[in-house]
């Protein structure tokens, strides 16, 4: 269960905006949404090998453009 103390005089839209972001923080929602169907393991590993590819192509792609970026700097002599 969230608390927010909400302090004297202070907007209540305000509380509720620091529970919003208190509530995303801990991943209560996420939990939910993974609770709602069931998924099997499977198809976890799959996904999570599929997200680890997905990041690992974002990451060469990244070393190429800044390879690319080195290799059109003049050198200073």
């Amino acid at each position: 269960m969230l608390i927010i103390p909400i302090k004297d005089g202070e907007n209540i839209e305000r509380a509720l905006k620091r529970y919003k972001r208190k509530f995303d923080k801990t991943g209560t929602r996420r939990v939910l949404q993974g609770r709602k169907q069931f998924v099997k393991p499977s198809i976890e590993n799959r996904a999570k090998i599929q997200k680890a590819q997905y990041v690992q192509h974002l990451r060469d792609q990244e070393a190429l453009q800044i390879a690319s970026i080195n290799k059109k700097k003049p050198l200073i002599s």
